[in-house]
């Protein structure tokens, strides 16, 4: 446990802002060659273009396989960006609970064993029927105690070494902002607790959809010594009668990428961006080419 003086806190804050300019970042996304060999998994991420991945399908007991993935991915330069867990980390029912904290924290244990840059879930929901849904409660003291207390519990039942433990942030539950998510930071007091951006998923009103290059320089202005991974995807607003954003591939809609690859490649660790939620391998496609094209404008490069 690691005990932060306010002197401390703020100056970590802000050291993104004083940090070297770099010019390259890890980039990667799903694969869809069906083989279940480390080594050919690996080679493929390279073959299109990736130093990062996600991790293969692995159990946290199958100490051969999780060692060969390790060293196979490592042999093409590949990282291991993410471990996902996607639970319900406070579901009201306290039996689902109880189960999804016990995933959770084998899924964080498994992202220890395999050396990955993270393990990512959501805070989670108290709604009872849509395991990341909206409910009032989302936002109270109870929501953010409860977050505390479970991210403290996994990381003090594991105790990860390389990986950590991240929460993405949500357009309707904590954390939503930056602040919100150095407040976690500072209650759960874990060096094993970091940071997963995904701007898409903190873009929850039309102002911060026409603003989002401001609060991508805000969260990795206040957040960037702790980021550890990233999520690549773009949004654009379907008009209708009331507000409605849905995720598009990069490049066709609104998500500031110069801002966003600039921000990245500034960062002291090389935190991995994953894209995510594309429907196949023509639109990951895609997205890829508009990511290097913006990469090669703003003088940004891959590993």
């Amino acid at each position: 446990m690691r005990t932060f003086s306010r002197r401390t806190f703020l100056a970590a804050s802000a050291s993104t802002a004083m940090a070297a300019p770099g010019n390259r970042i890890r980039f990667g996304g799903p694969i869809f060659l069906k083989s279940d060999d480390p080594r050919e998994l690996a080679r493929e991420h390279r073959r299109l273009g990736y130093s990062a991945a996600y991790c293969p399908e692995a159990k946290l007991s199958d100490t051969a396989r999780i060692r060969e993935i390790e060293k196979a991915f490592a042999a093409e330069n590949v990282v291991i960006a993410e471990v996902g867990a996607w639970r319900n980390m406070l579901d009201p029912d306290p039996e689902k609970r109880k189960e999804n904290l016990r995933y959770v924290a084998e899924r964080l244990a498994l992202a220890e064993e395999v050396g990955a840059r993270c393990c990512v879930d959501i805070a989670g929901s108290f709604n009872p029927k849509v395991w990341y849904g909206p409910h009032p409660k989302n936002f109270s003291q109870e929501f953010f105690d409860a977050t505390v207390e479970n991210c403290r519990r996994l990381l003090d039942e594991v105790k990860p070494k390389r990986t950590r433990f991240t929460l993405e942030m949500m357009g309707w539950a904590l954390p939503t902002d930056a602040d919100q998510y150095l407040k976690l930071i500072k209650a759960i007091d874990r060096t094993g607790f970091a940071v997963h951006i995904d701007v898409c998923n903190g873009v929850n009103s039309p102002e911060r959809f026409y603003n989002n290059a401001a609060f991508i320089e805000d969260c990795f202005r206040k957040l960037g010594r702790w980021i550890r991974s990233c999520h690549a995807k773009d949004l654009e607003w379907v008009v209708e009668m009331n507000v409605h954003f849905r995720e598009v591939i990069p490049g066709r809609g609104e998500i500031d990428y110069r801002t966003y690859l600039t921000e990245l490649a500034r960062l002291e660790a090389d935190a991995p961006l994953m894209m995510e939620h594309l429907k196949g391998p023509e639109e990951y496609e895609e997205g890829k080419r508009y990511i290097q094209k913006v990469a090669r404008e703003v003088g940004v490069s891959f590993f």
